[in-house]
This record gives C-alpha cells, sequence and structure tokens, in this order.
C-alpha cells in the first residue's frame, strides 16, 4: 500500500479524494509509475550525458557532477511530467479536453526526445566507439594536411633547389673525375694512345683535368655556401613543421558532442540503426505521452465527481466568505452614514 500510496503522489491526485474512489486506484497508481519512471529514466539519462560533458574533470568531481546533476535533472522532469498529468481534469468533453491537453503533448514529446538521445548513445554504445576511432584518425589526418599545406610549398621549393645545386655539382665532379682518369690512363699507358710516357697527349688531357678541377672549385666557392643555406632553411622547416604537428593538442573523442556526431554518421550509413534510432525514441515518446493519453481517453470516474465536487464546494465556500465580507463592509459604511461616528473595524469583522 505505500507504493501505491507514493504512485498516488506520482500522479498529482489529491490522496485523500483518490482514497475514497476504490475503482480509480489502480488506473491513477498506473500513471504515477510512468510518471516516476520517466523521471528515472531522465536522470538516468541526464547523468550519462554529464559524465561525459565534464570529460576534462577529476574522476571525483566528473562522478559527483553526473550524478548530482543528473538526479537534479531527474527531479525536474518528474516535478514537470506530475504537473503536466495533474493540469488535466475531466469535464465531460472530449474537445475541451483535447485542447487542453495537446500543449501538455507537445511539451512530453519534447521532454521525450531530449531523455531519449543519450540512452541511445548508451545503447549504441559499440557502434559509437568504432566511431569515435575512424573519426580521430580522419582528424589527425586533416591536421597533418593543414600542416602539410602550410609549410610543403616552402619546403619542397628548397628541396627542389638542392637537388638542382647537388645535380650541377655531381656532373662538374663526374666530368672532372672522367678527366683525371683519362689523364692518369695516358700517363700508364693503359688508355688513349696506348703508349706509355706519351707526354703531349697527356699534357692536354691534364690541362682538361686542371681545367675541370678550376671550374669545379670556382662552382664549389660560388654555390657551395647556397647550398649550405638552403640545407639549413630546410632543416629549420621541417624542425618548425614537426613543432607545429607537435603542439597541437590532441582532441578527446570521448565528450557528449562527439559521441552525438558518431551517432548521427553510424545512423546516416546504416538504415538499420536509424530506424533502431527512431523506434527507441518513439518508445520514449509513447511512454512520456501515455500519462496525459490515459488521462485524456480513460472515462470520467468517481475521482474526478469527487473532485469536481470538491473543488464545487471550495468555490462556493469562496463566495460565501466573499458574500459575507461584503455584507459586513456594507453594514459598517451603513453605520457611518448613519452615526457619522467611526468606529473600529475589528468590532465589525
Amino acid at each position: 500500500m505505500q507504493i501505491q500510496s507514493f504512485f498516488w503522489f506520482c500522479s498529482g491526485a489529491t490522496i485523500p479524494i483518490l482514497k475514497k474512489s476504490p475503482s480509480d486506484h489502480i488506473k491513477y497508481a498506473g500513471i504515477g509509475a510512468t510518471v516516476f519512471f520517466t523521471g528515472l529514466f531522465a536522470a538516468l539519462s541526464a547523468g550519462y550525458a554529464l559524465y561525459y560533458v565534464f570529460n576534462d574533470s577529476e574522476p571525483v568531481i566528473r562522478i559527483s557532477a553526473s550524478v548530482g546533476f543528473g538526479l537534479l535533472w531527474g527531479l525536474m522532469i518528474f516535478n514537470l511530467d506530475r504537473y503536466i498529468v495533474s493540469g488535466i481534469k475531466k469535464k465531460n468533453g472530449f474537445w475541451s479536453e483535447a485542447r487542453m491537453a495537446f500543449p501538455r503533448l507537445i511539451l512530453a514529446t519534447v521532454i521525450a526526445v531530449v531523455i531519449s538521445r543519450p540512452l541511445e548513445l548508451q545503447i549504441f554504445h559499440t557502434s559509437i566507439e568504432t566511431e569515435l576511432i575512424a573519426m580521430k584518425e580522419l582528424e589527425i589526418q586533416r591536421q597533418d594536411q593543414l600542416i602539410q599545406n602550410r609549410f610543403m610549398p616552402a619546403i619542397r621549393k628548397l628541396e627542389d633547389d638542392i637537388q638542382l645545386l647537388q645535380s650541377e655539382i655531381n656532373t662538374k665532379t663526374e666530368r672532372r673525375n672522367q678527366l683525371e682518369e683519362s689523364a692518369r690512363n695516358e700517363a700508364d699507358g693503359t688508355g688513349g694512345t696506348q703508349k706509355r710516357g706519351a707526354k703531349t697527349i697527356y699534357k692536354l688531357k691534364r690541362q682538361d683535368a686542371d681545367k675541370a678541377q678550376a671550374e669545379l672549385d670556382t662552382f664549389l666557392r660560388k654555390r657551395l655556401p647556397q647550398l649550405l643555406t638552403f640545407q639549413e632553411d630546410l632543416r629549420r622547416k621541417q624542425t618548425e613543421a614537426d613543432s607545429v604537428k607537435s603542439s597541437i593538442p590532441q582532441l578527446a573523442f570521448d565528450g557528449f558532442d562527439k559521441r552525438l556526431d558518431a551517432l548521427g554518421q553510424v545512423t546516416d550509413r546504416s538504415q538499420t540503426m536509424a530506424m533502431a534510432s527512431w523506434f527507441l525514441m518513439l518508445l520514449f515518446v509513447v511512454v512520456e505521452i501515455l500519462p496525459v493519453l490515459v488521462k485524456l481517453l480513460s472515462p470520467r470516474g468517481p475521482y474526478d465527481d469527487l473532485l469536481e465536487k470538491h473543488e464545487h464546494a471550495v468555490e462556493i465556500y469562496k463566495i460565501e466568505e466573499m458574500s459575507s465580507l461584503n455584507q459586513k463592509a456594507n453594514n459598517r459604511i451603513s453605520f457611518l452614514k448613519q452615526t457619522g461616528k467611526r468606529r473600529n473595524p475589528e468590532e465589525e469583522l
């Protein structure tokens, strides 16, 4: 009976009047139970959502905040649902009751959608965790691409300049080496004229080798500092790019917003997941509006008659009290007019 009384309280019914209507006990206990469990689901939903909202906080603060705010949200939804249900009065007029219930149905639907979303995240958490990993990899790739777009043009230009200079150096060095080898071969008779000690030919080839060496030395004196500058600039640019990459904070992909985004992407790709998400939300909508629909569609019962009688009696009592006060005020005014004296108002009242 205590549980039944608690559910009566949850339904917003006037318990002393409801006790006089046994036939309505079960109906209002069911309405109250629906209101209670809706508030409970709201608390769980808000607690789950807030647990990921405070994902950057210490574990104790994170758990305490999610539990505290979750209970507060659940109590608010419970009180709001209780008010919505208790505000519907049976007046033997379906359309007037429907007009009165329509805004409450809209409000209940909004509440159901808000409650259902975090619970969907928990129900589909396996698919969401997989999607979060993919989203994180895509975000890392996007950040890398931004860094490359910023630094790669300068890096590639430096690499091309270095390669061009190095190619010219290699070409001149290779030519010098070939001429040196030709001169040595001519000197020992293993190449050229095949005659050992052909001084004239050797001298010419030696001159060509020395000329190539001089050209290489001249080229290196002019271009080697430039090559070293390019190489230093390249190292500096690469170091800067690596520094920027390492300084970018790694985003936490376990926040509430990321999970909502992941759920949206999962449902966009999978028709089955999308249908399951819609049916789950519709389930919560039905549960949330069920007490209002029960009050709206159920026939008028003894409780409604007794409640209307009680409210009517209260209204009559207020009218009688006002009438009595008005009568006393009129009597006092008449007395003052007749006697021209002032009397203590408390004597009249």
